[in-house]
């Protein structure tokens, strides 16, 4: 019999003795790094370049319309157009941010690291959810919160107007939770399908883009109903059908969608909950 010649060596490792934070910790760690991640903070000067474009984008047109509201005393564009309005940056804040957040670690295959903590599957896809969510409000709110500041110090009815001024501001912020929840569902369902960032990336903007000539089709082929219900092909039609049908028609911008605003309810909600659904189904399969 082999005599035995293996032997144990004691190199100085202290076991860790200190508090074991657990999985609420891990999780909230995970989100804060995310947010951060989504604006390039903490990273170098190429991660910072696109995100931050958008953001200089979104801050110009606010800057703007508070400029021409207190020069001509007018409203160049309410709280709600300008969540609408901004739809081709959001869409490419989401192109930008949604890989950044997913696709990197399916690349790097960093998924066993976090699922090594007490973290799970279904955590990880829903801190990079809310995670997306707080960026997509953050894009979109902050401005909206500048140009309410501005519009307050151009009332010359005190904190009654302050007042009327937040009741419109609200349906903003509303329109532009509803943006971020739905739209940011979608693209990290989207991102979380592929490693290669320039592929998630295309495929999101693919998304937005390729379906809106249905809706052109649909609106000029169809019948009455169906040029009703063809916005619900587009994601962004969509959440302007759902947004008129919610808070109602706004300066004659109306969407021809006729009775159909619940139905486009029930759409937001299936398409909602089916991407969330879909994305956790997503990380309880991924190899890790």
């Amino acid at each position: 019999m082999a005599p035995q010649t293996s032997v144990i060596h004691d190199i100085g490792y202290q076991r860790y003795s200190g508090p074991r934070l657990g999985r609420w910790y891990a999780n909230r760690s995970l989100y804060e790094h995310s947010v951060r991640a989504a604006f390039g903070i903490g990273r170098g000067a190429k991660a910072k370049i696109f995100p931050w474009a958008i953001i200089g984008i979104v801050l110009l047109v606010a800057v703007v319309v508070i400029a021409f509201r207190s020069l001509s005393g007018e409203t160049l564009m309410s709280y709600r157009q300008y969540a609408s309005g901004l739809s081709y940056p959001v869409m490419l804040f989401l192109a930008i941010v949604a890989p950044e957040l997913v696709s990197r670690d399916l690349r790097d295959r960093t998924l066993p690291l976090y699922f090594s903590r007490p973290l799970a599957r279904t955590d990880y896809a829903l801190a990079k959810y809310a995670a997306l969510v707080t960026a997509v409000l953050g894009l979109l709110a902050v401005p909206q919160l500048l140009i309410y500041i501005g519009a307050v110090f151009t009332r010359t009815d005190g904190w009654h107007g302050a007042w009327k001024e937040l009741g419109d501001l609200g349906p903003g912020l509303g329109t532009t939770l509803l943006r971020a929840l739905v739209l940011a569902a979608i693209s990290l369902l989207v991102a979380s399908l592929t490693g290669r960032r320039a592929f998630a990336a295309a495929f999101i903007v693919g998304v937005f883009l390729i379906t809106s000539p249905i809706v052109g089709i649909l609106s000029v082929l169809g019948n009455d109903t169906i040029k009703n219900l063809a916005f619900l092909a587009n994601p962004m039609f969509l959440m302007l059908g759902l947004e008129q049908w919610i808070f109602g028609v706004e300066n004659n911008n109306r969407l021809p969608i006729g009775d159909y605003g619940p139905v486009y309810g029930i759409a937001a909600l299936i398409l909602l909950g089916g991407s969330v659904g879909l994305l956790l189904l997503r990380y309880r399969k991924v190899a890790a």
